[in-house]
C-alpha cells in the first residue's frame, strides 16, 4: 500500500511540474499589459509605457521588457525612467488559477533616471504619486498601494536643472533595494551609487510614510558615507571656479518632511579654494551640524569644527541651494591658531611662500567672511599673526639696495625671518588675492606698511613702504631724509618700494615715482635727482 501511494504521489508530482513548464504555452502574460500599464500609470500619476510581457514561473514574476515612466509635463516632455527590462513579482496561485494579477515586487534593471530641478526649488520627482490621491474614484489608491520590495539594478542617474543649458550629473551603478513600500508606514531602504571622479555614496536607513502629495518630503531617518568624492567632477560646480578636492563624509540625516537636521564629520583632503590655486596638503577636518528647510531650501550650519593640525576654527553661517548654484553667507573665526599646522592649507587660497621658505613657529587670528556662489567665492576679513618666524627666507636680504643704502645693520646674513606682527585686511575673490593696510613689523628691518595684490596666477604688485628701525642710526638718519625727499608719498613716513614677480619668487627695489612724487619740477629731472641719490648713497656703501 505504502509502495502504491509513493506511486501515486510521484506521478502527481511529474504531472505538476509538465504543468508548470508548460504554463508559458498556455497563459498569455501579454494579455495583463493593458491592466499593467493602468495600475501603474494610477499609482505613479505618469504615463508608463511597456513593451513584451512574458511568464517566468521559476523566479515567481513577470518579466516585461522596455520599460518607460513620462517625466512631469511641467519639467520634461522624455521620459523620468527608462529600463531595458523589469521583473514584476506575482502571486502564482491567483495567477494561475483565476488569472488576477497580484503584484508584490519590481526589480529595475540597468534603468535611466533624470532627476530635474526647477529654478522654484521643485524636483521632478516629487509629483511621482500625487496624480492617484487627488482623483476621486481611486481616493484608495494610493493608501492601499504597497509594494513588499523595489529593487533597482546597475542604474545611472541623470541631475541637471529643467530648462537650463548646464552641463548635468551622472552617477553610475546606482543600486536601489527597499522593502515594504507604501503611503501609511515606513519601509527599510539601502541605496549605493558611484560618484563621479571614482567615489561612492552610501545611504542606509527608513523612509516614510511616502508622501502623497510631494514625494521629496517624505520623512528619512538614515546614515551616509561618502567616500573619495571629487568636488571638480561632480558637475555641481564651474570648473573655472578653481574649487576643488576630494571629500569623504560621515553622517546621519533625519527629516520628518519639512525640515532635515544633519550632523557628522566632513574631511576634506587636496582641497582647493580660489582658481588657479594649489591643492592644499594637509587635510581638513570638519565637525558640524545643520538644519535645513525641504521647502525653501535654505539652511543653517548650527556648527562647524574645523580642524587643521591642532589649528581649531569655527564655522558658522547660512546656506541656499535653492538656484542653480548654492551659495553661502558663512563666517570663520579663529584665535591663536599655531602657523605651522595652517601652512598646508595657504595654497588652497593662493598664497605660496617663497620658494624654500617655511613658516616655523607664531600664531594666527583671524574673523573671515564666506559668501556667495559656492563656485565663485569672496573670502574677506582681517588677518593678525604673532611671534612668526619664516625659514628659509631672509626679507633683509631680498630687499638688496633698500638694506644696503639704509646701512642696516645685519646686511645680507642669516637665512630666516623673524615676525615680530602682521596684520592686514585681506580679500580673496575671482581677481585673486588682495590685502590693505598691511602692518609687518620686522626686528631686523622696523616697519612695513602697504598694499597689494597678487593674481590667481601668483603675479605680485605691491607698493610697500618701509620704516626702519632706529636702532642703526644710519638707518634712522636714511629713512628720515628720503621720506623728506618723497614728500609724505610714502605711507607712515618710510622709504617706498615695490614687490614684482611671483609669490614664489618675490623681486624687490625701491619706488623711485613714490620718491619723485615730493620733488618740485618735471617727471624727468625728479627721477634723476632720485637716481643720482640711490647711485651716490650705493657707492659709498662699497667703500
Amino acid at each position: 500500500m505504502a509502495r502504491k501511494i509513493l506511486i501515486v504521489v510521484g506521478i502527481i508530482v511529474v504531472v505538476l511540474i509538465i504543468a508548470v513548464l508548460a504554463l508559458p504555452m498556455f497563459i498569455d502574460a501579454n494579455k495583463f499589459k493593458p491592466t499593467l500599464e493602468s495600475d501603474l500609470s494610477t499609482s505613479l500619476g505618469r504615463k508608463v509605457a511597456i513593451g513584451n510581457i512574458s511568464l517566468s514561473i521559476f523566479s515567481g514574476g513577470v518579466t516585461v521588457d522596455d520599460v518607460s515612466i513620462g517625466d512631469d509635463p511641467a519639467f520634461s516632455q522624455s521620459a523620468f525612467l527608462s529600463a531595458k527590462q523589469l521583473t514584476v513579482g506575482v502571486a502564482l496561485l491567483p495567477l494561475i488559477f483565476s488569472q488576477k494579477l497580484e503584484v508584490s515586487s519590481f526589480t529595475i534593471t540597468e534603468p535611466q533616471v533624470t532627476l530635474l530641478h526647477s529654478a522654484a526649488g521643485k524636483w521632478n520627482f516629487s509629483s511621482l504619486g500625487a496624480n492617484a490621491s487627488k482623483t476621486p474614484s481611486k481616493s484608495s489608491s494610493s493608501t492601499s498601494f504597497s509594494v513588499q520590495r523595489l529593487k533597482i539594478s546597475n542604474g545611472t542617474l541623470t541631475v541637471g536643472t529643467a530648462g537650463s543649458s548646464a552641463k548635468t550629473k551622472h552617477y553610475d551603478g546606482v543600486n536601489l533595494d527597499a522593502s515594504d513600500l507604501s503611503y501609511t508606514t515606513q519601509f527599510p531602504f539601502e541605496l549605493t551609487a558611484k560618484t563621479p571622479g571614482g567615489g561612492s555614496v552610501k545611504l542606509t536607513g527608513k523612509a516614510g510614510p511616502i508622501s502623497s502629495s510631494d514625494a521629496s518630503l517624505t520623512p528619512l531617518s538614515a546614515t551616509v558615507a561618502v567616500d573619495n568624492l571629487d568636488l571638480a567632477s561632480t558637475g555641481f560646480i564651474d570648473a573655472s571656479s578653481g574649487l576643488g578636492g576630494l571629500v569623504d563624509f560621515n553622517g546621519e540625516l533625519n527629516s520628518d518632511g519639512e525640515s532635515m537636521t544633519s550632523k557628522g564629520t566632513v574631511k576634506a583632503s587636496k582641497i582647493k579654494l580660489a582658481a588657479n590655486a594649489k591643492p592644499a596638503t594637509v587635510p581638513v577636518n570638519i565637525d558640524y551640524a545643520t538644519k535645513y528647510d525641504l521647502k525653501r531650501e535654505t539652511g543653517a550650519l548650527t556648527e562647524g569644527n574645523v580642524h587643521i593640525g591642532k589649528a581649531l576654527a569655527t564655522l558658522t553661517g547660512t546656506y541656499d541651494t535653492a538656484g542653480a548654484t548654492t551659495s553661502v553667507q558663512m563666517k570663520l573665526e579663529g584665535k591663536a591658531m599655531p602657523v605651522p599646522d595652517l601652512e598646508g592649507v595657504l595654497p588652497a587660497v593662493g598664497v605660496t611662500l617663497p620658494s624654500g621658505a617655511s613658516l616655523q613657529s607664531g600664531t594666527l587670528d583671524t574673523t573671515l567672511a564666506i559668501s556667495g556662489p559656492v563656485d565663485k567665492l569672496v573670502i574677506a576679513g582681517p588677518v593678525n599673526l604673532s611671534d612668526a618666524k619664516l625659514a628659509g627666507f631672509n626679507l633683509l636680504g631680498k630687499l638688496g639696495a633698500l638694506g644696503s643704502f639704509a646701512g642696516m645693520k645685519g646686511g645680507n646674513t642669516g637665512s630666516d625671518t623673524e615676525i615680530q606682527t602682521l596684520s592686514a585686511s585681506v580679500r580673496v575673490d575671482a581677481e585673486g588675492t588682495h590685502f590693505q593696510n598691511l602692518n609687518l613689523v620686522v626686528p631686523s628691518i622696523g616697519t612695513i606698511t602697504g598694499d597689494g595684490n597678487v593674481s590667481p596666477a601668483g603675479q605680485l604688485d605691491c607698493k610697500m613702504s618701509a620704516k626702519l628701525g632706529s636702532a642703526n642710526s644710519a638707518a634712522g638718519v636714511m629713512t628720515s631724509a628720503l621720506s623728506s625727499f618723497a614728500g609724505g608719498g610714502a605711507k607712515g613716513g618710510g622709504i617706498p618700494f615695490k614687490i614684482t614677480g611671483t609669490t614664489s619668487s618675490p623681486v624687490f627695489m625701491p619706488d623711485l615715482g613714490g620718491m619723485a612724487k615730493g620733488v618740485t619740477g618735471t617727471p624727468n629731472n625728479a627721477a634723476s635727482a632720485a637716481s643720482g641719490i640711490l647711485g651716490g648713497l650705493l657707492k659709498k656703501k662699497k667703500q
